[in-house]
């Protein structure tokens, strides 16, 4: 079985049954990482006769507070005003034999709903049969017992918009109708180069990949610098999903990205324009406290055994996140 799998070496699910170790990154024999689909795709919705109805109180949401997809989940909760409605349960950063697992380190839960050790446990209530990889952001339907979805872009869509007849803040819309093109185009771009590109070039197995990658990432970032010298956010002058979804990767670049995933023909707060945005979407209310660099360092420098093989977790950088990003007069 392990034979098939090429790559960083990971665990999976397998029709149910956990294998420790097995390479699931990447199948491509050039050394390209592959990050693979998520499988449980359902949808929240505001109809109460829907399968999965806007019931405050009824899903549980489970997160790393290191993991930048989880992340995009956590901020549009808190933007939304869903922190009452929609309980979360944080998984330790690192990752072990079994991958996520809960614990009572300090910033982590225990599982509230099954009292289970590792988040398998829960992919293989949801299908006894799952073949894949345990993922955060997931979303728990705690009447159903199963998993509505482990999609971070469809999660943060459905928290959007979906509560927004029960009380979540309806004045409040990150995808609005009238700039969903562009938000879909500029995701689009942010997705390949950046977000899932520093991953590409971190999980790279030979040269020529990651250069590929390393050379696309730092294109797309020269580009998105370029920007926001002329408009206050990605999509023109209103704060959107698209800023959201950048921001989660670019918080974490000097801290994990930089170094450990050899990102490093220059460091965030040497792009003047995209330091400061991500200084101001930090300052925004209720996002830094979304923020935890421990878990951030820890997991990324603990779990990736094969990049840092002694575990050391570095002490810096210092970013003074909390200096005036002065775009209030960005057009």
């Amino acid at each position: 079985m392990a034979a098939k799998y090429k790559g960083v070496m990971m665990a999976i699910l397998i029709d149910g049954v956990w294998h420790e170790e097995l390479d699931y990154l990447s199948g491509d024999e050039s050394g390209r990482f592959q990050r693979k689909e998520s499988v449980f795709r359902d949808w929240i919705e505001a109809d109460p006769l829907a399968r999965f109805p806007a019931q405050p109180g009824r899903y549980q949401l489970y997160v790393s507070l290191a993991c930048p997809w989880a992340h995009r989940a956590l901020i549009v909760r808190k933007l939304k005003g869903l922190s009452g409605m929609i309980p979360v349960t944080v998984v330790d950063p690192i990752m072990g034999p079994h991958s996520w697992h809960f614990s009572e380190e300090a910033g982590c839960d225990p599982d509230p709903v099954m009292q289970a050790s590792y988040l398998w446990e829960l992919y293989l209530k949801a299908d006894p049969g799952f073949t894949g990889v345990p993922t955060v952001p997931l979303l728990w339907d705690t009447q159903t017992h199963t998993i509505v979805n482990n999609e971070s872009s469809e999660i943060i869509r459905m928290f959007n918009s979906a509560f927004d007849g029960v009380g979540a803040h309806s004045d409040i819309d990150l995808y609005p109708n009238n700039l969903r093109a562009a938000i879909d185009a500029i995701n689009a771009r942010v997705y390949d180069a950046i977000n899932n590109g520093v991953y590409r070039a971190g999980f790279a197995t030979s040269q020529a990949a990651y250069e590929e990658a390393y050379d696309a990432l730092f294109a797309a970032l020269d580009e998105l610098e370029q920007r926001l010298a002329e408009q206050r956010y990605l999509c023109g002058d209103r704060i959107t999903e698209a800023d959201w979804r950048l921001f989660t990767t670019l918080i974490r670049f000097d801290a994990v990205y930089h170094g450990h995933f050899k990102c490093n023909r220059q460091r965030l707060i040497e792009f003047p324009k995209l330091w400061a945005w991500t200084r101001e979407l930090y300052q925004w209310p209720g996002v830094a406290e979304t923020v935890d660099f421990d878990h951030i360092k820890r997991h990324y420098y603990m779990s990736h055994r094969q990049i840092n093989p002694t575990g050391v977790v570095p002490k810096g950088p210092q970013l003074d996140l909390l200096l005036a990003h002065g775009r209030e007069g960005s057009s």
